[in-house]
C-alpha cells in the first residue's frame, strides 16, 4: 500500500466519520432539540453506525472509487452501504435497549445518503467544471471570445463524443475552446450535453463553422461506416483545414479515448471500404510457440508482418534482409514488445543460394513469409536481369530451401501486377508464383502465394510522393486521368499473408477482396483536400503512363477466377497450367541474353504465350 493511497484512505475515512456523527446529531436535534445529545442510546447508535459504515464501505470497495468519476452506479452503492449501516444500528439497539428510535434513524439515513453522495458529486462537478470556471460569470468556460484560439466542433454527440468532450475539458494539453456538437439525431438538437450545445446536424457543418469561427473538427463516430465518415470528412475539409478522428470502436469500448489518441485524418479514411477482419484464432494456433522466418523483414510489408507475428507469440522470429539498416530498425522496434520471442537478425541476400539454404537448415522455421522482392515497375523495366535475379531466382532459392528442410508452409508475397503482366516486374512476380505452384505439387511443404493491390504507406507508394509534392507547393503528378488501382493498408496486407499461411493447403493463390478500384487522380484530389488546400492552389499535372505500366490492375485473370470465397473477403485463384521447363531455362540462361530479348522472354513466359516463348528459346537464348 503506497503512502499516497494511505493518505487518501485516511482522508476518506475522516470525512465519512464526520458525516456519520453530524447525521446522528442532526436527526436527534430535529426531534428533541432540548434533550441532551450524548446519552447512552446516542453513543451506542453513533458507534454502531460509524463502525458498520466503514466496514461496509470497505467490503463494497467504496474507498477505492475515484470521486472525480462518481456516477449513478456509485450512488446506488452509497445507498446500499448507508442502508446496511442503519439496519445494523437498529439490530444493535434492539439487542442492547429492547427498542429502536425509528424516526431518528430514518432522518439519519436520509441525511447520511444526502451528505455522502453530495460530497462525492460536488467533487466530481468541481473537477469537471470548476477548474474552468470564469470568475465573473461562475459557469463552465467552454467558449471564449479569442478567435485566434483553437475552436473545436465535435461531430457526434453519442457516447464517444461525450467521453471526448469530458476528456478535452479536463486535459491540460488541450488549449482550445469547445464550441459544441453536431449530430444527426434530431431529438438531441438544441439540448445541452456534457455542458455543450448540440448545434445542429452534420449537414450544417459548413454553416456552423462559419458562424462560430470553428477551425478544428473532430469526428467522434467510431462505429459509423467508412463511407459516411468519408463524406463527413470531405464536407468538413471544405469548412476547416484541421479535421481529426477518434481511434477505432474497440478503444472506445475499453474506455481508452483521450485527447492524445485523436489522430489526423488518414488517406485510408477516404477509401470508402471497411477493413477486412481475419481469423485471428486460426493464425495464433499456427504461429504460437513456433519458429518463423520473414525475408525482406526490413521492408514495408515485411516489417509489418513481423509486427503482426509478434502478437501471436512465436518462440523465435528470424528477421532476414539484405539491408543492415532496415533490419536493425525493425529489430530495435520489436525488442520493445513485452514478449518472450527470441529475435534473430540475419543479413543475407536471397540470391545467395548457399547462404539461404544454410540459414533455413540452421534455424528450421515452421513458416517462411517471403516478402523480399524488387517492386518498382519503371526501375525493373530498365534492369530486367536484376528483377529476374531477385524476384525469380531469389524466390526459387528460398522456396527450395523450405522444401528441402521440411518447412510447414511457405507464403509468397505477390502482387496484382502479376495478372496479365505487360512489364518485367509483374512478369517476374508471376514467374515466382509459378515456382511456388510447381513446388506445391511435389512437396510436403504447403506453398501458397498472396496477391496484393497497392499498399498505402509502403515505401515508394504513391501517397508519400503526393505528400512530398503537396508540401513543395505542387504540382501533384499523376500518370493518366483514367488510371485506377486497388488499395489496401499495410496491416491488412500483412494480416492477409498470415491468414494465407493458416488457410494453406498447397498451390493456392490467395486474393483479398479490396472493393472497387480507386482512380489515382481521385486519390490525389482527396489528399490535396486533406492537406487543407484546394485544387486551384495545388494543381494536378498528367505526365503520361510510364514504361511497363497498365491503365488498370486485375486481381485474377479470366482463367483464374473462382467466385466462391474460401474465407470472408478472401478468394482463391484456380491453378493455371504452365510449362515449368521454360521457367528452369530462364533461371539457367538469363545472363546469356540481351536486355530486350530477356524482357520479351520473361513477359511471354508470364503470360503463358508458349509459342512465342519457344521461339525465343530456340532462336535467341
Amino acid at each position: 500500500m503506497t503512502t499516497a493511497y494511505k493518505k487518501r484512505l485516511m482522508l476518506l475515512i475522516s470525512i465519512d466519520s464526520v458525516i456519520v456523527f453530524f447525521s446522528v446529531y442532526m436527526s436527534h436535534f430535529f426531534l428533541n432539540p432540548y434533550v441532551a445529545v450524548f446519552d447512552n442510546v446516542m453513543i451506542v447508535l453513533s458507534a454502531t453506525l460509524l463502525i458498520s459504515h466503514h466496514l461496509f464501505s470497505s467490503l463494497t470497495g467504496m474507498y477505492k472509487k475515484k470521486w472525480r468519476y462518481a456516477s449513478t452506479e456509485e450512488l446506488i452503492g452509497i445507498i446500499g452501504v448507508v442502508t446496511l449501516s442503519v439496519v445494523s444500528a437498529v439490530i444493535i439497539q434492539w439487542i442492547v435497549f429492547g427498542n429502536a428510535y425509528e424516526r431518528a434513524l430514518t432522518i439519519t439515513w436520509m441525511l447520511h445518503i444526502l451528505m455522502i453522495g453530495g460530497v462525492r458529486f460536488a467533487w466530481q462537478y468541481y473537477r469537471n467544471y470548476g477548474l474552468t470556471v470564469q470568475p465573473k460569470l461562475k459557469k463552465a468556460k467552454i467558449v471564449t471570445d479569442d478567435l485566434n484560439r483553437q475552436r473545436t466542433l465535435i461531430v457526434g454527440a453519442g457516447a464517444a463524443g461525450r467521453m471526448l468532450a469530458r476528456q478535452m475539458k479536463n486535459s491540460k494539453e488541450f488549449k482550445g475552446d469547445l464550441v459544441g456538437f453536431v449530430d444527426d439525431d434530431f431529438t438531441l438538437h438544441h439540448l445541452t450535453i456534457s455542458g455543450l450545445s448540440v448545434l445542429g446536424s452534420t449537414k450544417d457543418i459548413e454553416r456552423l463553422a462559419a458562424k462560430h469561427h470553428i477551425n478544428h473538427i473532430v469526428m467522434a463516430m467510431p462505429s459509423v461506416k467508412q463511407e459516411k465518415i468519408k463524406k463527413l470528412i470531405q464536407m468538413s475539409k471544405k469548412a476547416v483545414k484541421n479535421v481529426q478522428t477518434l481511434p477505432m470502436i474497440e478503444d472506445i469500448a475499453l474506455g481508452n479515448v483521450s485527447v492524445n489518441q485523436i489522430r489526423d485524418v488518414q488517406i485510408e479514411d477516404l477509401l470508402g471500404r471497411e477493413p477486412v477482419e481475419l481469423d485471428i484464432d486460426s493464425i495464433e494456433s499456427q504461429i504460437k510457440g513456433r519458429t518463423v522466418m520473414v525475408t525482406g523483414a526490413g521492408g514495408s510489408i515485411g516489417s509489418e508482418i513481423c509486427r503482426q507475428l509478434m502478437k501471436f507469440g512465436p518462440e523465435r522470429l528470424i528477421l532476414l534482409g539484405h539491408g543492415e539498416n532496415s533490419i536493425y530498425t525493425i529489430h530495435m522496434e520489436l525488442k520493445q514488445f513485452d514478449i518472450d520471442t527470441e529475435l534473430v537478425t540475419v543479413i543475407a541476400d536471397v540470391q545467395d543460394r548457399e547462404r539461404i539454404f544454410q540459414v533455413v537448415q540452421d534455424y528450421a522455421p515452421s513458416y517462411i513469409y517471403h516478402a523480399a522482392a524488387h517492386k518498382h515497375v519503371p526501375l525493373m523495366e530498365a534492369n530486367p536481369k536484376e528483377a529476374v535475379k531477385n524476384n525469380v531466382i531469389g524466390t526459387k532459392n528460398v522456396a527450395e530451401a523450405a522444401h528441402h528442410t521440411g518447412v510447414k508452409a511457405f507464403v509468397l508475397v505477390s502482387t496484382d501486377k502479376a495478372v496479365n503482366p505487360p512489364n518485367v516486374m509483374g512478369s517476374t512476380k508471376r514467374i515466382a508464383e509459378m515456382i511456388v505452384q510447381n513446388l506445391g505439387r511435389q512437396s510436403q511443404t504447403k506453398f501458397v502465394a498472396v496477391r496484393f493491390g497497392n499498399v498505402l504507406g509502403s515505401r515508394g507508394s504513391v501517397i508519400p510522393l503526393f505528400k512530398k509534392q503537396i508540401a513543395a507547393g505542387g504540382p501533384v503528378t499523376v500518370t493518366h486521368p483514367d488510371m485506377t488501382r486497388y488499395f489496401m493498408t499495410i496491416p491488412e496486407a500483412s494480416r492477409l499473408v498470415l491468414q494465407a499461411g493458416a488457410l494453406a493447403r498447397g498451390g493456392e493463390v490467395f486474393v483479398l477482396d479490396m472493393g472497387e478500384p480507386v482512380k489515382i487522380v481521385d486519390l490525389a484530389k482527396n489528399l490535396i483536400h486533406l492537406s487543407g488546400f484546394k485544387e486551384e492552389q495545388i494543381s494536378i499535372q498528367f505526365n503520361g503512363i510510364r514504361p511497363g505500366e497498365k491503365m488498370y490492375e486485375e486481381l485474377l485473370s479470366d482463367k483464374e477466377v473462382n467466385k466462391k470465397p474460401v474465407f470472408p473477403k478472401i478468394f482463391i485463384g484456380k491453378t493455371v497450367e504452365f510449362d515449368y521447363q521454360l521457367v528452369q531455362y530462364l533461371v539457367e540462361h538469363h545472363e546469356e541474353s540481351s536486355v530486350e530479348d530477356l524482357k520479351t522472354y520473361v513477359i511471354d513466359l508470364a503470360n503463358n504465350r508458349l509459342p512465342a516463348s519457344k521461339k525465343v528459346l530456340e532462336q535467341v537464348l
